[in-house]
């Protein structure tokens, strides 16, 4: 039984964790921290875990965590590079979730990211927690850099594409829409439901930190930088991410339809919608899966790559599990083989 403890137990992502591992058949879920709410129980505070998870919160403290075999890091940014190389040393493997570890260039980490990288050293050994792409390293790794949410939708929906040289990497436009958990539990006036409801909106259309994230992964599928475009959006759901992709192409509608299929044929999480499709969010909801569904607009040079994640699940805690089932050598699906919500 793989002893799993997680820090920041208390956000969304945390809290998406506990629910899905609650009843992984091969973990068992022993330190779970919060410093707000250190000695109270678990199923105290989110009463849907009653007689799944039998844990008290407790400080984020090394010694306690030591004793696990794997820690998720669920919290803010620039707190799993204070504790991750103590835990490394101690023999036990990390899945951060968290931004700390996902740019290879620190110096543009720190730009984005408004703060000074504590464990720079570690930033190179950390592989990047994208299966579809790193499935192998993964397998071997003892520090994951899981992607972002945005990350996550954008790269499996451009990367067949880029990879087999079918589209003006020059010219990428990224237009996504996310429900209002991705920003996270912290009380904060802008993802009020009673201020986002009835509304919908861009952000930080000047500039994203999720940009780098994204240019960097698609430009190693590339083989040199891309330009990219990407503009976040809010919208009034609480989960879900929806992102349409365009490119210029000239390749026929058919035959990047067989290359999607084709290249996510074995991928137990990325399903392929037939030709014509339009993807919900509502399809993926709760669920591990990333649905792509390709268009190609009056027959034109435009490719449109619609792809839609739970944010939460795919997003996070979903792709986090996924990532440490391979770590230790389970099969993928082991405790992820759960069917969207609907409605």
């Amino acid at each position: 039984m793989i002893r799993a403890g997680i820090v920041g137990g208390t956000g969304y992502t945390g809290v998406e964790l506990l629910r899905i591992l609650a009843l992984h058949p091969d973990v068992e879920v022993t330190v779970v921290t919060s410093r707000a709410d250190a000695g109270i129980r678990v199923d105290a505070l989110y009463p849907s875990l009653r007689g799944h998870i039998d844990a008290v919160f407790s400080l984020p403290e090394v010694e306690n965590l030591s004793e696990c075999d794997v820690v998720f890091f669920a919290t803010p940014n620039g707190t799993a590079m204070l504790m991750a190389e103590a835990l490394l040393a101690r023999g036990v493997k990390v899945i951060d979730l968290s931004a700390d570890f996902r740019l290879k260039d620190v110096k543009v980490w720190e730009k984005w990211y408004g703060m000074t990288h504590s464990s720079p050293d570690l930033v190179a050994e950390a592989v990047y927690g994208l299966p579809e792409v790193n499935r192998e390293a993964i397998k071997k790794a003892t520090l994951i850099a899981c992607p972002g949410c945005y990350p996550t939708t954008v790269q499996l929906g451009f990367l067949p594409l880029i990879e087999h040289g079918l589209i003006d990497v020059d010219h990428l436009i990224a237009d996504v829409k996310s429900g209002v958990s991705g920003a996270g539990r912290k009380a904060e006036l802008a993802t009020l439901m009673s201020e986002t409801g009835e509304s919908f909106k861009a952000y930080a259309a000047s500039g994203h930190r999720h940009l780098p994230e994204i240019a960097q992964g698609l430009g190693l599928a590339a083989g040199k930088a891309v330009g990219l475009t990407f503009v976040p959006h809010l919208t009034p759901m609480i989960r879900g991410i929806h992102a349409t992709l365009y490119g210029r192409s000239t390749a026929d509608l058919s035959v990047v339809q067989d290359l999607y299929e084709s290249k996510y044929a074995d991928e137990p999480f990325v399903d392929v919608l037939p030709q014509a499709s339009h993807p919900d969010t509502r399809n993926v909801r709760g669920s591990n899966v990333c649905q792509l569904a390709i268009h190609q607009p009056q027959g034109g040079k435009t490719i449109v790559v619609l792809s839609v994640i739970d944010n939460l699940v795919k997003g996070a805690a979903g792709q986090a599990i996924q990532a440490m089932n391979l770590m230790f050598g389970l099969e993928e699906k082991q405790g992820l083989a759960v069917i969207a919500l609907y409605p």
